[in-house]
């Protein structure tokens, strides 16, 4: 599964919340979410309009070991 090329930190952030992540903080351009789901979780996601795409493959990689399920399927979650 493709991961989207347009996708900015703020919205990655808003698509999190069904994962049970809420922003804890925000310092500078980094936006930090917290999760209790599964044990406690804390995730930062830089706040630029576009993330690189290895800056969204880790950020997703970590999700999906965190919530134990396999990328592709949270990406498609995500992106239906």
């Amino acid at each position: 599964m493709r991961l989207p090329r347009d996708i900015g930190g703020e919205e990655l952030a808003r698509l999190l919340i069904r994962y049970g992540y809420m922003v804890t903080r925000q310092t500078g351009s980094h936006i930090r979410l917290t999760t209790q789901r599964e044990g406690e979780h804390h995730l930062t996601i830089p706040a630029h309009t576009d993330l690189r795409l290895g800056t969204l493959n880790s950020i997703l990689q970590e999700v999906s070991r965190h919530i134990k399920k396999d990328k592709n399927d949270l990406i498609q979650e995500l992106w239906p």
